[in-house]
């Protein structure tokens, strides 16, 4: 049971590069083994993902978003879910080189109200959303728990002719086992965090500030399940590591929840590196092309135990899939 900081021992570096350096080995004949194995929907092992991120061939390429296709459409349907982001503070401790809430960028902080979080779950309302995504920037002491649970409850409290919001998932800094129980108690959707990048030196290279500690934010699933949360998302930023790797490792990250907690993610969000106030793409040498972010997706579609049944995979920018 996982409830102080404890170091992040189950993303392996080396066990993730010796997937890739034999997944690259498969053979066009192996690759199709692969898919078949995915076809039966029990999953891929990290190998055999590898062996999925390297196919470039046009034909083969086909085969697999035929596959992640068919594995879609058999387990989730033809069905969209929707959902509104809501962003209720952009107050934020930390200094990430690649986000505009950075505390080096001068703007004027603030948050919303309890009437202003009102009209904006009105106005969601009447655009027919029953679903929101609550967003905020990290900062202990103009959004603390008590805020965070509150705005929920005035998010639930809130009506208007066309319905209610019957499902808030939060998407805030990692936090404590204690504080996870509460947005469990306030009646929390999915728990989702983004690792944004799980290579331990880029991780520290690209932040400055509490999220620098990249054991406490790497083992925030594992206390938001202990908290009682039993439905978390997890997501890579696409663009500020070699994106193989973090394919890999995110599909291990999954493992191990799954392996440890008996519950795999529920989502898989795939935000990819963008122009933001304060920073500049030319600082970060691993941006992923369209071409590149289609296969990410088709690639962890195709494999069936991530996310588990039920679940969905989100993309956060247009790509045509």
């Amino acid at each position: 049971m996982i409830r102080d900081r404890v170091e992040c021992t189950f993303i392996d570096d080396e066990r993730i590069g010796n997937a890739l350096e034999q997944g690259r080995r498969y053979s066009p004949a192996a690759v199709r083994d692969v898919l078949a194995k995915s076809l039966e929907l029990h999953g891929l092992d990290l190998e055999e993902l590898a062996a999925l991120l390297w196919v470039d061939d046009s034909e083969l390429l086909e085969e697999v978003y035929a596959a992640a296709r068919k594995i879609k459409e058999t387990i989730y349907g033809k069905r969209l879910v929707f959902f509104a982001p809501l962003y209720v503070s952009d107050y934020c401790v930390n200094n990430c080189t690649y986000c505009a809430y950075k505390r080096d960028n001068k703007y004027p902080r603030r948050k919303l109200t309890m009437d202003e979080v009102r009209e904006e779950v009105r106005a969601i309302e009447r655009m027919g959303h029953k679903r929101i995504a609550l967003e905020a920037g990290e900062d202990p002491a103009n959004c603390n728990i008590d805020y965070i649970t509150d705005v929920m409850q005035t998010i639930y409290d809130t009506h208007c002719a066309s319905g209610s919001i019957r499902r808030i998932n939060v998407n805030i800094a990692a936090t404590t086992v204690d504080d996870y129980r509460r947005l469990k108690d306030a009646g929390i959707g999915t728990y989702v965090l983004f690792q944004e990048t799980y290579h331990r030196d880029t991780y520290r290279s690209v932040h400055d500030g509490p999220k620098a500690d990249y054991d406490w934010h790497t083992t925030a699933m594992d206390r938001a399940l202990v908290g009682g949360i039993d439905d978390v998302g997890i997501g890579v930023l696409f663009g500020l590591y070699d994106w193989r790797f973090e394919t890999v490792a995110l599909l291990q990250h999954a493992h191990h929840l799954d392996d440890a907690h008996g519950v795999g993610p529920h989502t898989i969000s795939f935000p990819r590196l963008r122009p933001a106030a304060g920073m500049s793409l030319d600082e970060f040498p691993h941006l992923v092309s369209d071409a590149d972010f289609k296969r990410i997706v088709a690639r962890l579609q195709a494999n069936s135990r991530l996310p588990a049944p039920g679940g969905a995979i989100h993309r956060h920018d247009p790509v045509d899939a």
